[in-house]
């Protein structure tokens, strides 16, 4: 079986992702499970390199299939202007974010066309991105546009860590997500409750446990019923009503409606206390109703490992969980945990595609 593709965005210039991918590039371990292409500014990789390379050089090819990466040679398919050499490092910039979107619109070309089997993303800006005329609050938002979908939801995965209880990883799914807190209450739907439910279902099964004893393994291992926990919105679950009636009116609902199809699902549950409980083996995933209360509980158990997955696409698409970081972008600090992360986990679910 030949090793997925996968396409590497830079993100934006001037923060993180450019350290991120030479990072991960010139790690041996990838090479063991994927053939990374990097899509971005050649002159912004090269000059990466220069910085945090180790004896690696920047090639660039017209195609994915033009030649195989090796970690001491990273292939780049270029993209954007030269004006974004000019851009200081951790400065907001109409240039890097249409860099950043050019770099996946690129990618989403190339897996429509069967060239890269799954996008990998470095973290973009969500202001440069908008000052470049792109009113997308992410990256989910942007790919469901390129592709044609009115929308597009995430789970964020935490994966199976050495000397933890939870050895099959940990996944939150958001039922709302980039929108003020003030719209959340309206946009909870019990179909919308459901459908996140199913998702998250869906991907657990496709997920590989990676081995932390041996990250050389490859083996696919599906789920029979994966075990989710939904999170109530409201303080207590609502307390029978005293804070709220969404739960009765619409979560629980939406989680017997799932039940009944076949999905072992509970809720819902205080979500001051699911998250633990999650963290202790109780659950495999857990549906949150809002972004905060998915992605706070998350980030504080593996900030750095978490890997986000986009949801409800017909392609494969992970990253990393945290930002453009400019308070430390281009200094040689930035950790590659959850880039590697995110890779692996794209690897596993391109084959889940086969």
């Amino acid at each position: 079986m030949e090793l997925p593709r996968l396409a590497f965005t830079m993100g934006d210039a001037a923060g993180i992702g450019p350290e991120l991918i030479v990072g991960v590039c010139r790690d041996q371990e990838l090479y063991q499970y994927a053939r990374p292409v990097v899509i971005g500014h050649l002159g912004v990789i090269k000059r990466a390199v220069s910085r945090f390379g180790k004896q690696q050089t920047v090639v660039e090819v017209k195609s994915p299939e033009d030649m195989d990466p090796t970690y001491e040679r990273i292939l780049c398919i270029h993209c954007g202007h030269d004006d974004v050499l000019e851009v200081p490092p951790a400065t907001v910039d109409k240039r890097c974010g249409s860099l950043a979107f050019s770099c996946l619109k690129k990618a989403t070309e190339l897996v429509q066309a069967g060239s890269v089997d799954a996008i990998v993303t470095a973290p973009l800006n969500k202001q440069s991105l908008n000052l470049a005329g792109f009113p997308f609050p992410g990256h989910t938002e942007a790919l469901a546009s390129l592709l044609g979908y009115k929308e597009a939801s995430m789970m964020l995965y935490l994966p199976p860590r050495e000397n933890h209880t939870h050895d099959l990883g940990l996944g939150v799914v958001h039922v709302t997500l980039h929108m003020a807190l003030s719209e959340v209450i309206q946009s909870i739907a019990q179909e919308k409750i459901v459908s996140r439910i199913g998702e998250i279902d869906v991907i657990l099964r496709k997920l590989m446990f990676l081995s932390t004893s041996d990250t050389r393994s490859v083996a696919v291992q599906s789920l029979q019923k994966p075990r989710i926990g939904v999170a109530a919105l409201n303080p207590h679950a609502g307390e029978g009503g005293v804070f709220g009636d969404e739960e009765e009116r619409i979560i629980f609902p939406a989680v017997r409606e799932a039940s009944h199809s076949g999905i072992q699902v509970v809720g819902p549950l205080p979500a001051d206390s699911l998250m633990s409980r999650a963290n202790s083996g109780e659950f495999d995933g857990v549906v949150a109703m809002y972004h905060d209360q998915g992605h706070v509980a998350l980030k504080l158990l593996g900030f750095h490992e978490s890997v986000n997955i986009t949801l409800g696409l017909p392609i494969v698409r992970t990253s990393p969980t945290y930002g453009t970081a400019f308070d430390i972008a281009w200094r040689g600090t930035a950790r590659v945990d959850g880039m590697m992360n995110a890779a692996k986990v794209a690897s596993v679910l391109a084959r889940s595609q086969e």
